[in-house]
């Protein structure tokens, strides 16, 4: 499935995850948004129940006349089906034609097992035409504004068809957090790497390096921060005091709605066990384990141990704690 996703302009949210799509306009429910984006990591069997349960949930979490999609694919096993819960507006189309559903708890609508065709439409009123206009971005787990948006689905390379070895083979841009200025420019490339193994069925083969040293914290736009050290993110955590006395180094978070505390979490390190805390954020701070369904909010100034795939939840931005193996 490629990452190529036709985003309209507008002031709804449009996000990106493997092989899930979301489109959200739920104004002054910033926790709704949240939700749902989360929900855009879920894969495989019972993801139905998962949705199900979310959407008891949102008739206290939205205010007002909330509108969302949320689609979740699975062509990877050739089985080609989805999974949808909407409300609203945001009813999805395969192919220009709605998908229907069942009615479910805080008036949503929720669909299983239906067919993917070769695009899939999130967002309100009709399917636009093929080529909409508008800007075009290309999303890896990525969030934008946006009025609707289609993803184009593509069927698995067949198996005879040889695939050449890429030249290079890019992984996530890695950045370190910087004292001054956040982020800095990606590390260079080694001088040589092992060159990818094709494999059949396979449009790409890419070379995964071994795991860092250092925990890393796994931002839900692709991006990736070595927890070499203390660490103060918000939306503009140059000013707290732990950056300042060169305690932590800052890691700022882009928030165009307002959702982050400029020092809203701390990362800290103590040998191996890292812990998060919340900053008295206006928003709180949320953090769940890797299978959990709920979010659970912590207390302000109370550290709180991370574990391999813990997930945080600051503002909008969901980010996946990673613990590299002894």
């Amino acid at each position: 499935m490629p990452d190529r996703c036709e985003v309209l302009p507008g002031d709804n949210v449009v996000a990106r995850r493997a092989g899930g799509l979301l489109w959200v306009d739920a104004p002054g429910s910033p926790a709704l948004v949240a939700t749902l984006h989360a929900c855009l990591g879920l894969a495989g069997p019972g993801a139905d129940r998962v949705l199900t349960a979310v959407a008891d949930q949102v008739g206290s979490l939205a205010s007002g006349g909330a509108s969302f999609a949320l689609v979740l694919t699975d062509a990877a096993d050739g089985s080609g089906s989805g999974v949808a819960l909407w409300s609203g507006k945001g009813q999805p189309a395969v192919d220009g034609v709605p998908v229907s559903g069942r009615p479910t708890g805080g008036g949503c609508t929720l669909a299983s097992g239906f067919g993917l065709g070769s695009s899939l439409y999130v967002g309100p009123g009709s399917s636009p035409s093929p080529v909409p206009p508008g800007v075009a971005y290309d999303l890896v787990e990525g969030t934008v504004p946006g009025s609707g948006a289609t993803l184009q689905l593509a069927a698995a390379t067949p198996a005879s068809v040889a695939v050449p070895a890429p030249q290079s083979s890019p992984g996530a841009e890695r950045f370190s957090a910087g004292s001054d200025s956040g982020f800095s420019a990606p590390a260079a490339a080694p001088a040589s790497e092992p060159q990818p193994v094709a494999q059949a069925g396979a449009a790409t083969a890419f070379w995964q390096p071994d795991p860092p040293a250092a925990p890393v914290l796994r931002f839900d736009d692709g991006m990736v921060v070595d927890v070499d050290s203390d660490l103060v993110l918000g939306r503009r955590p140059d000013g707290h005091e732990l950056v300042t006395s060169g305690t932590a180094k800052p890691v700022p978070i882009a928030d165009t709605q307002n959702v982050l505390s400029s020092a809203h979490a701390a990362i800290q390190r103590a040998g191996r066990e890292v812990s998060l805390v919340d900053l008295g954020s206006l928003n709180g701070t949320h953090v769940a384990g890797p299978e959990a369904t709920e979010w659970t909010q912590l207390e302000p100034g109370v550290a709180h141990a991370l574990s391999d795939g813990d997930r945080l939840l600051l503002g909008w931005t969901v980010i996946t704690f990673e613990q590299s193996a002894e």
